[in-house]
C-alpha cells in the first residue's frame, strides 16, 4: 500500500524526533563517562601525590593550595612541566585530529603559558 506524501512526511518527522532523542541520550552518556574518567584520574593522581608527599595530608585546603601554587610556580617545576607537555604535544595533536574526525570536540587544553599566567581553570578548582 503506497503512503501519501503527508504520511511520508509524518513518518520522516517521527524518525527525526527519534534520532534527536537518541543523539541527546548519547551526549548525556558521553558527558557521564567524561565525569567518571575525570573523577578516576583525580583520585589516582591525588593518591599518588599523597603517597609521594605524605606530609601534605594534614594541611588545610588553603595550605595545600598555597603549597601547590608555590611549588608549581617554581622555575624548576615549570621547566619539567614544559618538557613533559612538549613530549605529549604530538600525541595530543593526533588525538585531537582523531576526535575532530569523529565529530567530537576535545576538552580545551591548557598550555603551560595559561597555567603560568593563572588562566582559566587555575588552582581554584582544587578548593573543597
Amino acid at each position: 500500500m503506497a503512503k501519501t506524501k503527508a504520511e511520508k512526511i509524518t513518518s520522516i518527522e517521527e524518525e527525526i524526533r527519534q534520532l534527536e532523542n537518541r543523539r541527546r541520550q548519547l551526549v548525556q552518556e558521553q558527558k557521564a563517562q567524561e565525569r567518571k574518567d575525570r573523577t578516576k584520574r583525580l583520585c589516582r593522581r591525588m593518591g599518588l601525590f599523597e603517597s609521594l608527599v605524605p606530609d601534605t595530608i594534614p594541611l588545610t585546603e588553603e595550605q595545600f593550595k598555597t603549597f601547590l601554587e608555590k611549588t608549581v610556580a617554581a622555575d624548576h617545576a615549570r621547566r619539567i612541566l614544559d618538557e613533559l607537555t612538549a613530549r605529549n604535544a604530538p600525541i595530543a595533536l593526533a588525538q585531537g585530529a582523531e576526535t575532530a574526525a569523529q565529530g567530537n570536540t576535545p576538552p580545551a587544553a591548557r598550555t603551560a603559558h595559561t597555567a603560568r599566567e593563572g588562566g582559566a581553570g587555575g588552582l581554584g578548582g582544587l578548593q573543597g
